[in-house]
């Protein structure tokens, strides 16, 4: 079972592994070896403009858990979260719904961002102008992805006073590294964890595969976090789901009677599952704003019972409490 982390101090893993990594720099990111005898890692996709791929091939967000152990608290979670009643909700469409990114470059305008939870946030010069697209609705996320340095740069509740910009809060990501969080800090999202590398977006279902577990909410979550997420904004609840808790579609659900690419956002639901980051309405989870979502495909995901999934239990893939890397058993 994996241990429930409340705010303070990193709480180490109960077994620790060693794992030496060699580094091999491409167009500027870290691209980990292939563990001996496992033949090479397959290449992230990069996000659309850059060489970027969004996270080490070894992060957890990356990593498929189809293998993985059940959770003990699976079935509590699931009741918390209404499972039985409730259904999937993709919390993106056309033709403006869904959080939107836009990649930047050195030649991009950094302004300094004045934070409500400045202790918590990246203190930096972020590449944001007034053209710069905002989520619709309260949480007014802005990602930016530096396309040469292969930085992610993203802003919670931004809002411009003036030429001056103000923002809940803000988190830079070295998109080589498998840096988390300092242990107890927010990011952008509530979990501390980066949103872009678990939206869905359009041009992986295009291709035919999302390679990478998918960002969701929970309506009530724990006043605790578990492995990777860093922070919490829950209640005393034991009952309900930690931020960083990992749900998987049961690979027995039937996914052959949905459309083709409705299919492609299912098979990474079933290998990669997905991960509570932020407080929202229950198994909404959620993709980029573009265009070219339709309507078909969105109404087939609605049409999946929450109660296919189960909790995922990840704790045996911790390389280090600080670090994103997984390595995780192989199916006993």
């Amino acid at each position: 079972m994996q241990p429930i982390l409340p705010p303070g101090p990193a709480t180490l893993p109960r077994h620790i592994i060693v794992v030496v990594t060699t580094l091999v720099v491409i167009a500027g990111i870290g691209v980990p070896a292939a563990p001996a005898g496992s033949g090479p890692p397959r290449a992230a996709r990069p996000v659309p403009g850059t060489p970027c791929a969004l996270l080490p091939h070894d992060n957890i967000w990356n990593t498929e858990v189809d293998d993985l152990p059940v959770h003990d608290s699976s079935e509590t979670w699931l009741d918390s979260m209404h499972a039985n009643e409730t259904d999937l909700h993709p919390d993106f469409g056309p033709p403006d719904y869904g959080i939107p990114y836009r990649v930047v470059d050195r030649d991009t305008p950094r302004r300094a961002v004045r934070f409500t939870y400045a202790s918590e946030s990246d203190r930096k010069r972020y590449p944001i102008t007034k053209g710069t697209p905002i989520e619709a609705g309260s949480d007014r996320h802005a990602l930016m992805v530096d396309r040469e340095r292969c930085v992610l740069y993203e802003l919670y509740r931004v809002r411009w006073r003036g030429k001056k910009v103000t923002a809940g809060s803000g988190a830079i990501f070295r998109l080589g590294s498998n840096a988390l969080r300092p242990d107890g800090w927010t990011s952008a999202d509530a979990a501390g964890l980066p949103i872009l590398p678990g939206l869905v977006r359009y041009d992986e279902v295009e291709a035919g595969e999302i390679d990478h577990a998918i960002r969701m909410t929970a309506e009530v979550t724990t006043d605790g976090y578990v492995w990777p997420a860093r922070h919490e904004a829950g209640v005393d609840d034991p009952d309900a789901p930690p931020m960083g808790a990992r749900f998987r579609l049961d690979a027995d659900y039937d996914i052959s009677g949905f459309g083709e690419r409705a299919q492609i956002v299912l098979r990474a639901m079933q290998a990669y599952g997905m991960i509570v980051a932020d407080n929202g309405s229950d198994w909404y989870f959620t993709g980029t704003r573009d265009k070219r979502w339709t309507n078909g495909l969105l109404d087939q995901l609605k049409q999946v019972p929450a109660g296919a999934f189960e909790a995922v239990d990840t704790s045996d893939c911790i390389v280090d409490a600080d670090s994103g890397a997984a390595e995780c058993p192989p199916e006993a």
